[in-house]
């Protein structure tokens, strides 16, 4: 096991599982992942690979003798009337009959409706009277020849979850971890492979457990298909219900006004929302009325009688144009049905995730190392909703007084929830705390940029969304990242002459200034050419030091600077590119024979390619002789990897998205 593994089985012993595990037991059964694990994690949270695999065995054994597939209902039932009782795990949902006077249970996969369950069950676990919850339990068969009286009857019933956690050994432990550690140790716990995401990536990820560990917290994110969007609304928690957006109703989401039923969000945690885009769907305006009320002030109303509650609500779905596009021509909430396209609804959200940062989901992207037992996790956010962190951030820095009382609620809430999850134990630094806010000011800000395009009487807010260092003063201006991507402009980075001699063409670099570039974790928009273009330009002699330059991208993030190197330079001049990179035994012959390749293919584009190996490099520049050196933070591995040969991200650096660095350009003695 790599050094977390062994640290997370260290501190966390049977709290943990291997995550590769659920595929293993599954087989074709329809049932969430925390179902899953809460049996794993009686029989496979350790490290020893014998208990393991006699630990999957024994689950596998569980799942095919009690779970109820619905196309083997029939045999189930036969068995119980055989048997007399049978333990299955179904999900259950129980409906008061008023009429007899009773608690009746309807079975999800099994079939069975109406079937009589005790009082004591019922008051005990009370989400039972919600849309139902996965469950081991008791069935009995008892038959009667009484009229209209079924034989079926729940004997013993338990949901599928951790009953008891320790949140303060929880917190205790976290101290043990660095910062980095425990995000990975979180990704890992959601079945994410740490190693794929950048740091932000990794925050959008952890953002979309703040609505568990937050109440009331509402979170809107809107995306391409295929990047999780609602996975973990499904599958991550025993506390958290997925609806279709097209299947809610007021009874169903508040309150049944016949039968004073109280409806989801009474029971649970967190309600969300899938598919919840879609211009032509239709929507009941007066459930919209009243999520507005519930949204802003907690509570909803039936006659005369108000309610209270604390769960948090989100909205997840597809959008239906680029970002670019939206930016340019509509807004960000353009893919709405129209009774959801209200400025007063969506003012209401609180963060806003940019969906259309997260990578399509690829089979590298999921993690087969350890993590917490998602049940386990599950709890412990549900604990540490009783905390409320939403004034932390006033210790270190102060919000522009320009920032509405909505806008400053929502921040906290977002930040709150964030420093939940990531510092449990409180013990964090300013600096912790500026990368929280900082992301926390940017997912509030792209709703209010929306509402202006909008709407513009929210123009008359003349908000600035900064805010200021108690320690040092600085004041800092968030925007967003699509802000950002979508100002930059795309400059010829020549300006282009005429020699009077051969009345051609003639290249030369001006206002080239020394400086600082900040690329930006999923930052888009980003090429050698803007990058380096400019400072290419008239240089023949050119070197390279990169001390990773070896696996196959790398190697292709090469060849695109040498290409444009052939595009910068003179026609009919020779450059001289040199490269200097380390190694190791186990790519060194692959990337000699890649090099030797390159040095054949680039002579015919007068590029005279040479390269070395030197063990001791640490830095990353690259210095030409026209005056200029710039040094590269990550080197020439700027961007994230893409989906391979068939994603047009491949061939379009513009379309990439970027790994946080700085590159910074220097003034050196030109040594033409």
């Amino acid at each position: 096991m790599n050094e977390l593994n062994q640290k997370i089985n260290e501190h966390f012993a049977g709290k943990v599982v291997r995550k590769d595990l659920t595929k293993l037991v599954k087989g074709n059964a329809i049932v969430p992942t925390y179902v899953l694990e809460y049996l794993l994690g009686q029989y496979c949270a350790t490290d020893d690979i014998e208990t393991i695999e006699q630990g999957v065995e024994t689950v596998k054994n569980i799942i095919a003798k009690h779970f109820v597939h619905r196309d083997e209902s029939q045999i189930i039932k036969s068995k119980i009337r055989e048997k007399g009782s049978h333990r299955i795990i179904d999900k259950v949902a129980v409906q008061l009959n008023d009429r007899q006077d009773r608690y009746e249970a309807n079975f999800a996969n099994l079939g069975l409706n109406r079937v009589p369950i005790s009082d004591a069950i019922v008051k005990e676990h009370q989400k039972l009277l919600s849309s139902g919850v996965w469950c081991i339990l008791t069935l009995a068969y008892i038959s009667s020849d009484e009229r209209d009286n079924t034989p079926w009857m729940v004997e013993t019933l338990k949901p599928i979850q951790v009953s008891n956690v320790d949140i303060d050994e929880y917190k205790n432990v976290r101290k043990y971890f660095g910062k980095e550690e425990w995000i990975d140790v979180l990704l890992q716990s959601i079945g994410l492979n740490p190693e794929e995401f950048t740091f932000r990536s990794k925050l959008i990820q952890l953002t979309r457990l703040v609505p568990f560990v937050e109440n009331n917290f509402n979170l809107i994110e809107l995306g391409p298909k295929g990047t999780g969007k609602s996975h973990i609304y499904s599958e991550m928690s025993p506390h958290g219900i997925l609806i279709s957006g097209g299947e809610v109703s007021k009874a169903k989401l508040f309150v049944n006004n016949s039968s004073g039923e109280i409806g989801l969000v009474g029971y649970w945690d967190v309600v969300a929302y899938d598919e919840f885009a879609g211009k032509t769907k239709r929507v009941d305006r007066g459930l919209v009325d009243i999520m507005k009320n519930y949204m802003a002030n907690k509570s909803f109303s039936r006659g005369t009688q108000v309610y209270g509650a604390s769960a948090s609500m989100v909205f997840v779905g597809n959008t239906d144009h680029s970002v670019s596009y939206m930016m340019k021509h509509s807004d960000l909430f353009d893919a709405l049905p129209k009774d959801y396209y209200d400025t007063a609804f969506l003012d209401r959200m609180h963060c806003y995730l940019p969906g259309w940062e997260v990578q399509k989901l690829r089979n590298e992207m999921f993690t087969s190392e350890y993590g917490f037992i998602v049940d386990y996790l599950a709890e412990i956010l549900k604990n540490l909703r009783k905390e409320d962190r939403t004034h932390d951030y006033s210790k270190y820095f102060e919000l522009s007084s320009t920032i509405t009382t909505r806008d400053k609620t929502s921040i906290a809430k977002t930040y709150a929830g964030l420093v939940k999850v990531i510092y449990p134990d409180d013990d964090y630094g300013e600096e912790d705390a500026k990368e929280i806010l900082n992301f926390a000011i940017e997912n509030r800000k792209r709703v209010k940029d929306q509402l202006q395009k909008m709407d513009e009487t929210f123009l008359e807010d003349l908000v600035e969304f900064s805010y200021t260092s108690k320690t040092t003063g600085e004041n800092i201006t968030i925007v967003t990242l699509e802000e950002i991507e979508n100002t930059i402009k795309t400059v010829s980075p020549s300006e282009v002459e005429t020699d009077e001699k051969t009345s051609t063409p003639k290249v030369t670099a001006k206002n080239l200034e020394t400086g600082q570039k900040i690329i930006i974790d999923n930052q888009s928009g980003i090429s050698y050419e803007n990058l380096f273009g400019d400072y290419l330009l008239s240089a023949t002699d050119i070197k390279i030091t990169d001390p990773y330059i070896r696996l196959p991208y790398q190697l292709r993030n090469l060849m695109e600077l040498a290409k444009l190197i052939s595009e910068k330079k003179e026609q009919e001049e020779e450059v001289r590119l040199h490269l200097i990179t380390s190694n190791n035994e186990d790519f060194i012959e692959n990337a000699r024979g890649a090099f030797e390749q390159m040095r054949y293919s680039l002579e015919s584009m007068d590029i005279l390619f040479s390269y070395e190996f030197d063990e001791n490099i640490h830095d990353r520049s690259i210095v030409m002789n026209n005056g200029w050196k710039v040094v590269l933070g990550r080197g020439l591995d700027i961007w994230q990897k893409t989906g391979g040969w068939y994603d047009i991200n491949e061939y379009v650096q513009e379309k990439r998205l970027c790994k946080a660095c700085e590159i910074t350009y220097l003034k050196v003695a030109n040594t033409k």
